[in-house]
C-alpha cells in the first residue's frame, strides 16, 4: 500500500477549509457546488476505486466541473485528503455510553473505528501523525477520550491508551484489507488455495525439521479454516488490549501504578 499522510498542505489554509472559515466575499462567478458536496464525491470515489484514483482531474470529472474550477474549492489533494478524513469522522455515530463500564466503552470505540475502515478502506492507509484538526477530528477525539472516564488515568496516559487502541484497530484493518486483496487477486478462497497446494506443502514442510511450526500451524489453520482469519485476529488482539488496560487501570485506581 502506498503511504499517504495528513497535514501535507498549507496548515493555515487547511484549517480555514476544515472549519469553513472564509477570507471574505469571493470574487468571480458563484460556485455551483458546496465544499461538502465536493468532498463527499471524493470520498465516494476513494471508496469505490481507491485513494490513488482521487486526482484533482478525476474528481473534477466526477463532480462535473472543469479542473480549474475545482481549485477554487480546494487547492490540492493534500488539503482534500484532510477534508475527506474529517468528513468521515464527522459522520460517525456517537451514542451515549456514559452509563456503561469502561471496557464496554473502549471496545465500542474500537468497533466504531473498525466499521469506519470497513466502510472507507482507504482511510487505514493514511498516516495521521499530523491529524487534521477539524471539527470532525476534534469531536471524535473528545468522544473517544471519554471512553476512559472513571479509570483514574491522567491526561497523558489517557491519550496514550486511546492511541494504543486506535493503532491496533488501524493495523488490524490494514491486515484485513491485504487478506481481501490477496483473495480477490487470486480468485481463490484460502481454503481452496490450501487444498490445491496441500500435496506440495506436505513434501516441503518436514515435521522433523519444523515440529512446532507444523503442529501449531496445522492447529491454527484447522481452527480458523485459513492461515489468517481477520475477525479472529481482531477479537483476540482486542481482548489482550483490554486485559493490559485492566491491569494498568486497576493499579492506577489502587495507587500502585508506577509513576
Amino acid at each position: 500500500m502506498s503511504e499517504h499522510r495528513t497535514g501535507g498542505g498549507d496548515p493555515a489554509h487547511t484549517l480555514r477549509l476544515l472549519w469553513r472559515q472564509t477570507d471574505g466575499p469571493r470574487r468571480g462567478p458563484r460556485q455551483g457546488r458546496s465544499l461538502d458536496e465536493i468532498v463527499t464525491v471524493a470520498i465516494e470515489l476513494a471508496d469505490t476505486e481507491g485513494l490513488e484514483s482521487v486526482t484533482m482531474r478525476a474528481l473534477a470529472q466526477a463532480v462535473g466541473v472543469a479542473p480549474m474550477t475545482l481549485y477554487t474549492y480546494v487547492p490540492g489533494k493534500a488539503e482534500l485528503l484532510d477534508l475527506m478524513l474529517d468528513l468521515i469522522y464527522t459522520n460517525m455515530e456517537r451514542p451515549d455510553r456514559s452509563g456503561e463500564p469502561w471496557q464496554t466503552r473502549v471496545a465500542a470505540v474500537a468497533a466504531d473505528n473498525r466499521s469506519l475502515f470497513t466502510a472507507h478502506p482507504w482511510a487505514a492507509e493514511v498516516a495521521t501523525g499530523r491529524p487534521p484538526l477539524g471539527p470532525g477530528q476534534m469531536t471524535k477525539y473528545e468522544y473517544e477520550l471519554r471512553a476512559f472516564d472513571g479509570t483514574g488515568l491522567d491526561d497523558v496516559t489517557r491519550d496514550a491508551a486511546l492511541t494504543y487502541v486506535l493503532d491496533f484497530v488501524r493495523a488490524a484493518a490494514r491486515s484485513s484489507a491485504e487478506a481481501r486483496s490477496a483473495q480477490q487477486e487470486s480468485a481463490w478462497t484460502d481454503e481452496q488455495w490450501w487444498t490445491a497446494n496441500a500435496p506440495l506443502l506436505a513434501q516441503v514442510l518436514d515435521e522433523r525439521r519444523f515440529p512446532t511450526a507444523v503442529r501449531v500451524g496445522a492447529a491454527a489453520g484447522a481452527a480458523q479454516n485459513a492461515a489468517y482469519n481477520p475477525d479472529q485476529a481482531y477479537e483476540f488482539g482486542l481482548a489482550r488490549i483490554l486485559d493490559g488496560l485492566t491491569t494498568l487501570i486497576t493499579a492506577t485506581l489502587d495507587g500502585t501504578a508506577p509513576t
